[in-house]
């Protein structure tokens, strides 16, 4: 009998240094770095997008490269995935931060923690038929009548749009809710089934003036005039917190090293920091 109270506790003994040995390698190998995923449009070019090898870039992807280099206490997964995805995954915790050219709304403060400080700038236009590239602004497409190609509600250029309005009721743009995030712009109004549509000018040279873009057939057809220059911003989640000020220190020290205006140039072909004392929004 003390023969088997003696084996069941020799053994018990051993499974406690089993388990403690388990628990010992965990604390050991643990570096004390935070593992974050990073969620981006892989379809978004050129602000994020997947290049030819398969590898994530574009501007607002290599600016949070450089954050991740200045953060050696966080180690950045990119995650490609669509726009909606990224706006539900950050939400629920599924991903700690995304970017998507992502402009600040009332809306999105609800669901997201937004940085002191901004990521980028991005410029917003208007994408019109070339007979009517005399119209330069919302003001001027409003007076017109002209009809707009829809714009989902969850869309940030909705809320642009309605900002608009609102401030000026006497001369509203009519603005309609699409029903999915995105409504192909350039074909909508080079089918004439709108006279104009919203839109980001950096896909627009992408998908226009580049020679190897989708439209680029369209070159001599549609143009676009800018209406506005607008912050863009980093989307946290709201457990995260201690994550976006660790971001504004390292993205501080970036703009004031003028990385970002880099970058800029190099994705967008211009550095629209040039206008940031002009920017309102």
């Amino acid at each position: 009998m003390k023969r088997k109270y003696l084996i069941h506790m020799l053994l018990g003994f051993a499974f406690f240094l089993l388990l403690t040995g388990c628990g010992s390698k965990s604390t050991t190998g643990d570096s004390g770095i935070t593992k974050v995923k990073v969620a981006y449009d892989q379809a978004s070019k050129p602000i994020s997008w997947l290049d030819e090898k398969g590898n994530p870039t574009g501007y607002d992807v290599e600016v949070m490269k450089l954050v991740d280099e200045l953060l050696p206490e966080y180690e950045f997964e990119f995650v490609g995935t669509s726009s909606d995805d990224l706006l539900v995954g950050v939400t629920q915790g599924k991903y700690q931060v995304g970017v998507k050219n992502a402009f600040w709304t009332e809306e999105r403060t609800e669901k997201f923690i937004f940085p002191k400080e901004f990521l980028g700038l991005s410029s917003i236009g208007l994408v019109l038929k070339k007979e009517n590239a005399h119209i330069k602004s919302l003001e001027d497409f409003a007076s017109a009548g002209m009809s707009l190609a829809p714009i989902a509600a969850n869309n940030a250029q909705y809320t642009v749009i309605d900002e608009y309005n609102e401030k000026y009721p006497d001369n509203p743009v009519k603005l309609q809710a699409g029903d999915s995030f995105s409504v192909d712009v350039i074909q909508w109004v080079n089918e004439g089934r709108v006279d104009g549509g919203v839109s980001i000018e950096g896909p627009f040279e992408k998908q226009v003036l580049a020679e190897d873009g989708p439209y680029h057939n369209l070159v001599n057809d549609v143009v676009y005039n800018e209406f506005d220059v607008i912050k863009t911003w980093p989307l946290f989640n709201k457990k995260e917190q201690k994550f976006a000020d660790a971001y504004d220190k390292a993205i501080k020290q970036l703009k004031e090293e003028k990385k970002l205006n880099e970058l800029m140039v190099q994705f967008y072909n211009r550095d629209l920091f040039e206008v940031l004392d002009t920017v309102e929004r």
